[in-house]
């Protein structure tokens, strides 16, 4: 069961990618319970309005943006918008990402492989590069990224995904550690078998009881983005 919400982000902005499904949409409403004022992207409009509703239903405030992060200078000005409206972000979560098709390496479709990467990896780079000085600007900025269990050993036919979450860590540790001195706190959780559409998709026929609704790891997503926080450069297993 999940930890009973209190108010512990109360006032606090937070921006989550991939907000409309899973655990991007689970933490979303945590947060909102939580007392957050919610900055939510996806690329499905009337997904992000119909959460959009349920936020509201709790009390708590959502700017929502629709958008394909994959087209990078999106990302860039909704970092513009964001310091024009709030001139700061207390918590960012990278958690939009996309699976590809699991198939051999060498068969793998160049364009597959591009939009693969260009979501898990390169759009989470262009958050970090447009959101670190409105991190830098909370007085306890937190920020999240959703890897995999894949980045652990090898794993045949995962090939495109693999690579982008294990590119995601390394990417994500060298931010943990140049950010180390400032009050900006950088952690990965790894949320193990969650119910999604991206885990369907690569478990087709999955028994359903194996994995857990994603609103029984929203805790881990509270504590890491609370400001009483000290974890860092840390990847937390919510398994």
């Amino acid at each position: 069961m999940p930890d009973a919400p209190g108010r512990r982000l109360q006032g606090r902005v937070a921006l989550v990618t991939g907000a409309s499904r899973g655990i991007g949409r689970a933490v979303a409403l945590r947060y909102a319970k939580e007392g957050a004022h919610l900055v939510l992207t996806a690329r499905t409009q009337g997904a992000l309005e119909e959460l959009d509703d349920e936020i509201r239903g709790l009390g708590s405030q959502a700017t929502l943006v629709p958008a394909d992060l994959t087209d990078f200078e999106a990302i860039d000005r909704m970092g513009a918008a964001v310091f024009e409206r709030f001139k700061r972000l207390d918590i960012l979560v990278g958690n939009a990402a996309l699976l590809g098709t699991l198939s051999p390496m060498g068969h793998i479709d160049p364009e597959d492989w591009e939009q693969v990467l260009a979501l898990n990896l390169t759009a989470n780079w262009r958050l970090i590069r447009g959101f670190d000085p409105l991190l830098k600007a909370s007085e306890a900025g937190r920020a999240i990224f959703v890897t995999s269990e894949v980045t652990d050993g090898a794993w045949p036919y995962w090939g495109a995904y693999a690579v982008s979450k294990a590119g995601l860590e390394m990417m994500v540790r060298i931010y943990a550690a140049e950010v180390t001195k400032t009050k900006v706190r950088v952690n990965l959780v790894n949320p193990g078998a969650i119910k999604s559409a991206l885990r369907s998709q690569a478990y087709p026929g999955e028994d359903p009881k194996i994995a857990k609704n994603p609103e029984c790891i929203t805790g881990l997503f509270v504590e890491l983005a609370s400001p009483a926080c000290g974890r860092h450069g840390e990847t937390l297993s919510a398994g």
